[in-house]
């Protein structure tokens, strides 16, 4: 593995929150950006990923951040040309943005969190819980006409490289179907290149197939990355960019009446949301409609407008398949009506075998289906990068890439993955990512359906959200 620098920093680095991804993190910052351990402060709830801190020098301080204390706690590292990179939970990321600015500070963070409750308080609304209200918020922050510090709001693997994945798999198909043509330049030749090429649904498509030798137990979630996370989102409402070709939406789903109005969600958590899906070595598999920023934010960034009204626009929705233990464990809490277990084990170490397939699944085109991403086996992810599964590999290189491109471009305000140089950050993320392949196949969501009983399909038209058939 290359250590090529790709830039020198001078400020200083403050981390927000220490878990999988800040520990996974901090190696690749060190190994790949010209600064010093010293220059780089660790700021988390909890004393786990001490140890790492300690043994690549950082300062690290266990202090949970508040509305109350996260000014005071901040100020005192954060100052004009430092970077705050946020990698915690239930601190919230627009606060975070607001100080950066009036600091003059760079910023990023892998998703858009609220305060405690802001996911999961049943007295707030739906609407209020979702992705698509989180995003809003943030992106209210930027001022008019653009500019200011640069703060790239949700760039990890997904949200975040997934975008880049979907810019590539364009070129791909675009190039197989007109040899030599342009690169768009900007997001409206992004937007009319997928409606040239007839892209109507895209899936953020992934399989983790690791395994560990300690089985869950009972009472225990186990997962490949943050249970809090995961819990977190997968607590949410089922949200999906809303494509402009679907005929009706669901029986308990339900528009905004503010933003973009480029999503819909549905009356009912993530995680007990089934959908169909694709990848080249899993196949079929039935997934989980988790939430995510990029359900949104590629929807909204793909749509044609003509006046106020969307002439196109693809619908863009997540569809996860855990590790089989983190399955287990959502079946377990889905018993419990939603409440989590009292235990809860990341796996790292235990890891025996597998992959963490993840990438983009274009559908529409004549050619058949397209998915694009990465193949990273847990052999593989320890080779190339120290305290990372393939999971958080996959989102600690996203991590690394957004924080040089943010370096590189320091006063863009805020930015969303689709807005970043797709190329840039595939060139700095790429080696850590395993096997990076575009694969086309012949599958749909009608796929081998009807073996057991009769179902209303409408073959015409098999893109149809009421064809992939929420379970």
């Amino acid at each position: 593995m290359s250590d090529i620098k790709y830039l020198a920093f001078g400020g200083r680095l403050v981390m927000v929150g220490f878990g999988s991804i800040g520990q996974g993190v901090l190696p690749l910052l060190l190994r790949h950006i010209d600064m010093r351990p010293e220059q780089i402060v660790v700021v988390t709830a909890e004393l786990r990923g001490e140890a790492v801190a300690s043994e690549y020098g950082v300062r690290f301080v266990e202090t949970a951040l508040t509305r109350d204390n996260y000014r005071p706690v901040l100020e005192q590292w954060l100052g004009r040309g430092d970077f705050l990179l946020n990698v915690s939970v239930d601190v919230s990321s627009v606060a975070l943005i607001e100080l950066c600015r009036e600091r003059g500070a760079l910023y990023l963070d892998t998703c858009i969190e609220p305060w405690p409750g802001g996911y999961t308080d049943p007295s707030l609304p739906p609407a209020a819980r979702s992705n698509y209200a989180l995003r809003e918020s943030a992106l209210a922050l930027r001022k008019e006409g653009g500019g200011g510090p640069t703060a790239v709001i949700t760039h990890g693997a997904n949200p975040g490289l997934v975008s880049h994945f979907v810019k590539q798999a364009l070129v791909d198909l675009a190039r197989d179907a007109q040899p030599g043509a342009p690169i768009p330049a900007d997001r409206a030749g992004w937007a009319a290149l997928a409606e040239r090429l007839g892209v109507k649904v895209i899936h953020i498509a992934e399989r983790d197939t690791q395994v560990a030798t300690m089985p869950k137990e009972p009472g225990e979630f186990v997962n490949t990355w943050s249970i809090d996370g995961f819990f977190s989102e997968g607590s949410q409402p089922a949200e999906l960019g809303w494509g402009t070709h679907e005929r009706q939406i669901p029986p308990d789903g339900r528009e905004h009446d503010f933003g973009s109005k480029a999503a819909i969600y549905l009356m009912r958590p993530g995680a007990s949301t089934r959908v169909r899906s694709w990848t080249p070595l899993e196949g079929p598999y039935l997934g989980y409609l988790i939430t995510h920023g990029e359900s949104i934010s590629i929807a909204d960034y793909l749509t044609v407008r003509l006046g106020d009204a969307a002439r196109y626009r693809p619908t863009c929705h997540y569809a996860y398949h855990p590790c089989d233990d983190a399955v287990l464990s959502l079946h377990e809490l889905a018993g419990k009506n939603w409440q989590l277990q009292s235990r809860k084990r990341l796996m790292m170490d235990e890891i025996s075998t597998g992959i963490d397939e993840l990438g983009v699944l274009l559908m529409g085109p004549s050619k058949g289906v397209y998915w694009y991403g990465s193949r990273l086996d847990i052999d593989e992810a320890r080779r190339v990068a120290p305290h990372n599964n393939a999971t958080s590999l996959q989102v600690t290189a996203a991590v690394l890439a957004g924080v040089i491109w943010a370096i590189e471009h320091p006063d863009r305000g805020v930015v969303e993955p689709d807005e970043l140089d797709f190329a840039r950050i595939l060139e700095i993320a790429g080696p850590y990512l395993g096997e990076v392949v575009g694969v086309y196949g012949d599958w749909t969501p009608l796929h081998d359906r009807e073996r057991l009983f009769t179902e209303d399909l409408d073959r015409e038209d098999p893109w149809q959200f009421k064809n992939i058939r929420v379970v």
